[in-house]
């Protein structure tokens, strides 16, 4: 006996026929769409980019009973005035399409203020969830900012000083926002996690070998580093020792997995200024301070796939070098004051070139939009010279889309992060500034600028209150407060408490069996043990004259030898002296007035 069907049958549906019909109903659709821009096609007038003015579309919208129609469209009426609304409501819907992607336009209606410290922001980090921001800058500190956990004083929730006083280059967190690469003006890059506790240091190598394939890790400053896109436990450094290296997390930077060598056209040591990753992780890209640009396989550890020599000028710090997700673009950022754009495909010209972008910081970066349709930079500025500013420009062609002033100081790190849709801005006061849009971007700073601030619960303040209970017992009773001054008073009074200070140590060794400190040794410790006190603040003369009997009746050291020889004494006495004064006074002359009586 089985069980058969029972209750109701679960419907069917043929999957084959509704897409042919969802195929003709587009088809339909566009060729009526074509019909009518046959008939008559408004001009669309690009919007002018100025200054802090930014592109927004103002979409008027007629909904109808057709829109909310499902299946074919309804035919559009014959009327002219008809068919126009209707080509302006296809022209709005698309506009409306292409302004809800990510990254179409510049979120920088609202801004917010990060203050780090008063140095230069010379790196940035976030996550890829977005919840948690790094910064590091000259002041040779790393910050940590959770846009959860703050509110709308905007304040750090951590602080630290990873490699004691070199400042930081660059900051980077893995792909799955585990560690953070710190790179800083030393030979050791260092790995945090999330929270702020050290994970690894990477070795130091031998500065005094020449062949850098023998030592195990950098010997000179770091210029950059970043993680792996596709290896969430590999990361790559460069140095001014001529080498880009690889590293492992299972290592614990005992030992770098790979070096590759950077040189000049002459074959002579070239000093790495950045380098990168491509999107997929297949590529290794390093400019060097002769203006070269140089391309590796990650499968070839010695000869490069690209060499590209003057990309830049010769002797400046190129500062930026990034992919874009098509893996054959990239852009750089020179410390020629250009921007430049490159193809793989044909390297050996620059596809569009930016200029008069002044850059003063070795680490200023050039990134890609999230849709990768705009490219954005910093600008550098002198010291009350004007304002620091983030330039958008066309992808295509390079051309400056628009311009935002961010700071009275330089714009050096830029970020635009794709998820929150916000772009993040270091500048050289110290300052990171927030650029968002309330209605495009979500979570990061909306989460911080909407909470107030946390006020002091009084209930959490506890303040002893003095009760005072005079007929209570005396196992209960409390002393009452008293004034300090009668003690004060009293201490003064006290010939122990208020005793005069020993005088200071004068001399060599000491006085008075105290040693002067500065020893704390062993020997010091037993010659202040051993030590007497000879101090004798008694008459020198009478101190002698103490011994004068005793030298008279028991001759010892040099009366004695003497006795025979010895001349009677010719001092006078004071009687003698005296007596030979009154006899040389005459009578009847009048007494000097030295040897007169005082009255």
């Amino acid at each position: 006996m089985g069980f058969g069907g029972f209750g109701k049958k679960a419907k069917s549906f043929d999957l084959q026929a509704i897409f042919e019909e969802t195929r003709r109903t587009a088809q339909e659709r566009s060729k009526k769409n074509l019909e009518l821009n046959n008939i008559a096609v408004p001009t669309k007038e690009k919007p002018s980019v100025s200054e802090n003015t930014f592109m927004k579309k103002i979409i008027f919208r007629e909904e109808s009973d057709e829109d909310a129609t499902i299946g074919p469209p309804m035919p559009p009426p014959e009327s002219s005035g008809n068919k126009l609304n209707k080509e302006d409501t296809d022209d709005s819907d698309e506009s409306d399409e292409e302004e809800e992607e990510p990254g179409t336009f510049i979120p920088a209606t609202h801004e917010v203020s990060l203050k780090h410290g008063t140095k230069p922001v010379s790196s940035l980090a976030l996550d890829p969830s977005g919840a948690r921001l790094v910064t590091g800058s000259h002041d040779f500190e790393m910050r940590f900012w959770d846009f959860a956990g703050m509110d709308r004083a905007l304040q750090s929730f951590r602080h630290l000083t990873p490699c004691e006083c070199h400042h930081m280059m660059n900051l980077d967190f893995s792909s799955t926002g585990e560690h953070i690469l710190v790179v800083a003006a030393n030979s050791q890059a260092k790995v945090f996690d999330r929270d702020g506790y050290e994970v690894l240091e990477c070795v130091k190598g031998d500065q005094y070998l020449n062949d850098m394939y023998n030592t195990k890790g950098h010997n000179s400053m770091l210029n950059g580093g970043y993680w792996n896109p596709k290896i969430k436990d590999e990361f790559l450094t460069c140095s001014n020792d001529g080498t880009i290296r690889t590293w492992l997390l299972k290592d614990e930077g005992k030992k770098c997995q790979t070096i590759r060598k950077c040189k000049d056209k002459s074959g002579r040591r070239a000093q790495p200024t950045c380098c990168c990753y491509s999107r997929d992780g297949k590529l290794l890209a390093a400019a060097t301070n002769d203006g070269s640009i140089s391309l590796w396989d990650v499968k070839m550890k010695v000869h490069t796939t690209h060499v590209v020599r003057n990309a830049h000028t010769s002797g400046s710090d190129t500062s930026s070098i990034r992919f874009a997700h098509d893996n054959k673009t990239f852009c750089t950022r020179g410390g020629d004051d250009t921007v430049k754009l490159w193809d793989i495909r044909k390297i050996k010209h620059p596809v569009a070139t930016a200029c008069d972008l002044t850059n003063f910081f070795p680490v200023t970066d050039c990134i890609f939009s999230p849709n990768e349709k705009l490219l954005m930079t910093g600008t550098s500025v002198k010291r009350d010279a004007g304002r620091g500013k983030i330039v958008f420009m066309d992808r295509t062609d390079l051309e400056i889309v628009n311009e935002i002033e961010v700071s009275d100081s330089s714009a050096i790190r830029c970020l635009w992060h794709p998820k929150l849709n916000q772009i993040m801005v270091g500048t050289a006061d110290g300052n990171v500034k927030i650029l968002y849009d309330p209605e495009r971007s979500v979570r990061g700073a909306k989460l911080s600028v909407v909470k107030k601030r946390k006020k002091l619960n009084q209930s959490e303040v506890f303040i002893r209150h003095k009760i005072i209970t005079p007929y209570s017992l005396p196992l209960y009773r409390e002393d009452r407060e008293r004034s300090t001054k009668k003690q004060e008073e009293k201490d003064r009074k006290d010939p122990i408490k208020s005793h005069k200070p020993m005088a200071p140590l004068s001399g060599r060794g000491g006085a008075g069996g105290r040693l002067k400190a500065h020893g704390s040794t062993l020997a010091s410790f037993i010659m202040k043990s051993i030590a007497k006190d000879t101090h004798d603040d008694s008459n020198p003369r009478d101190a002698i004259l103490k011994h004068a009997t005793a030298a008279e009746s028991n001759p010892k050291w040099v009366s004695h030898a003497y006795a025979k020889t010895q001349p009677e004494t010719i001092f006078r006495t004071s009687d003698d002296s005296l007596s030979e004064d009154e006899d040389s006074h005459k009578p009847g002359e009048e007494e000097p007035s030295s040897k007169k009586m005082k009255p």
